[in-house]
C-alpha cells in the first residue's frame, strides 16, 4: 500500500510542528518502526525550519510566503520533499547535485539542519527549483515495520 500527502504551509514557525505531527501520525498508523519515524520527523522539522527561515519573500507575490511539504510512503521507503519560493541555494562553483554542506561551528546556535538531514536519511538531494527559483530539499529512508503493522508491504 502507498500513502502520500502534500501540505501547502505559510512560512510561520507554527507550521513546523504541524508537518511533523502529521508525518509521525501517518507513520504510526501505518506501523512504521518508531526509530525510523523519529529520524524522519527530525529531518522533516529541520527542512521545514530552513524553509521558514530562508525561503523568504523575493517579491514574487502571494506564493512566496508559503512552502510545500510532500511525503510518500510506499512499502519500502519514505520520501519527503520540502520546497519553498525563496532565493534558493547559492550556485556551487563546480557542477554538483547540491551545494556543499558544511558543519556549523560548535558554538553556533543554528546552521546544523542540512547536516542533520544528511545523517538521518539514506539519500538526500539539496538543490534549487528550475525556472522560478526556490530551494528544494528531498530525502528518503528505507522503512522498517513493526511486527503488528497494519499497512506493512507484503
Amino acid at each position: 500500500m502507498s500513502i502520500w500527502w502534500s501540505l501547502h504551509l505559510r512560512r510561520e514557525a507554527a507550521s513546523v510542528p504541524l508537518a511533523r505531527r502529521l508525518l509521525i501520525g501517518t507513520m504510526e498508523t501505518a506501523g512504521v518502526d518508531p526509530d525510523i519515524s523519529y529520524d524522519l520527523s527530525v529531518a522533516l522539522s529541520e527542512a521545514c525550519a530552513n524553509a521558514v527561515e530562508h525561503g523568504g519573500d523575493t517579491g514574487r507575490g502571494p506564493g512566496s510566503e508559503a512552502y510545500r511539504v510532500t511525503a510518500y510512503l510506499d512499502g519500502e521507503k519514505c520520501r519527503i520533499e520540502v520546497a519553498d519560493a525563496g532565493p534558493g541555494f547559492p550556485a556551487a562553483s563546480a557542477p554538483r547535485s547540491r551545494p556543499p554542506v558544511r558543519p556549523a561551528p560548535t558554538d553556533a546556535e543554528n546552521g546544523r539542519g542540512l547536516c542533520l538531514i544528511e545523517e538521518l536519511a539514506d539519500h538526500v538531494h539539496i538543490g534549487n527549483k528550475p525556472g522560478r527559483g526556490g530551494a528544494v530539499v528531498s530525502f528518503d529512508k528505507v522503512l522498517k515495520w513493526r511486527e503488528d503493522a497494519p499497512l506493512m508491504a507484503v
